[in-house]
């Protein structure tokens, strides 16, 4: 089996540790020169994954189309704010391969990414993998269990044999839609959840608001033709609750800055990490226009975010929701 990774940030390389318990022929692909040299140098990618010795036999490339050409399986492990430069040049080399999607999240134009491949790629050839994994304990071969799912059961088995392992278990579903949603809107949630930790709230406020957003995203995945039992998968409540309740998430420490009110720690959060969360927010609110499903839980948070309301509201929200 030959992998190819667009992206050599911390996801994507912990997903190629995974591989190469199956196999030894992976290509991973960066456009930035310097992360590149980084790595080809130290066998490291210290931003993002410091300590972590990335072995000899992954092959690193700013050639697109080396890290495509030949390939059983492309991953992709871009942030979902840069996938659409990615998805043009994807366009120019794929050749009928099957593309494994392991970024999360929703385009601010309202899209999926596999919305977005499937204009240019069988969807019987796409699959997504979603669930509770900071890249650090992938990396680690910590016991790790994730979603796949994918419209094709052949997609599924192949991508299935590629990835699982002694630490890595995939749950399979064909499910596709409900992964995604459960994927992206996480995020959004892990910001509520960090905000109610700034505002010095305890574990018990948290847990309410992850059980009432259970609630609203089971609903989202049954009115959008999904499957409402993926809300209980590792997609779904395992991702929530990880990503909700953890200092590792960037979109939960995000939220924890807002909660704590200082404006500079805010604007400088923003400008030095990369927030799935916002991106997903204005994406999910697109969404929203699109399908005419109100969600009144993201709307607030898209509120508060922008400081239309105070983050005093999401209590108020909270104990009044029916």
């Amino acid at each position: 089996m030959k992998v190819g990774i667009l992206g050599t940030g911390a996801y994507g390389l912990a997903l190629a540790f995974s591989f190469l318990e199956n196999t030894k022929d992976i290509t991973m692909w960066t456009k930035l020169p310097q992360e590149y040299e980084e790595i080809i140098t130290t066998r490291e990618n210290k931003r993002v994954l410091n300590g972590i010795h990335i072995p000899e036999s992954i092959h690193f490339t700013l050639n697109m189309e080396e890290a495509i050409s030949g390939k059983d399986l492309i991953v992709i492990a871009i942030p979902t704010e840069y996938i659409d430069s990615i998805l043009e040049d994807l366009k120019k080399y794929i050749q009928n391969q099957i593309v494994l999607i392991a970024s999360k999240g929703i385009s601010e134009d309202g899209m999926f990414i596999r919305d977005k491949i499937k204009t240019f790629i069988s969807d019987d050839k796409i699959a997504v993998i979603s669930g509770p994994s900071f890249a650090i304990d992938l990396a680690n071969h910590v016991p790790i269990g994730l979603s796949l799912a994918s419209t094709s059961n052949d997609t599924i088995k192949l991508v299935d044999q590629a990835l699982s392992g002694k630490h890595l278990k995939l749950r399979k579903t064909n499910d596709v839609l409900g992964v995604e949603i459960c994927g992206a809107i996480k995020n959004v949630i892990a910001i509520a959840s960090g905000i109610l930790d700034g505002m010095n709230y305890p574990i018990s406020t948290k847990a309410m608001l992850i059980t009432e957003s259970l609630h609203d995203i089971k609903n989202i995945i049954f009115s959008l033709g999904g499957d409402k039992k993926t809300i209980l998968s590792f997609a779904g409540f395992g991702d929530i609750l990880l990503t909700c309740t953890s200092e590792k998430s960037r979109n939960y420490s995000f939220g924890r800055t807002i909660g704590i009110g200082n404006h500079e720690e805010i604007q400088e959060y923003m400008n030095t990490h990369t927030i799935e969360g916002l991106t997903t927010i204005y994406g999910i609110r697109k969404m929203m226009e699109h399908t005419h499903i109100e969600m009144p839980m993201i709307s607030l948070i898209y509120d508060i975010i922008n400081e239309k309301q105070e983050k005093e509201a999401l209590l108020d929200f909270l104990i009044t929701k029916e």
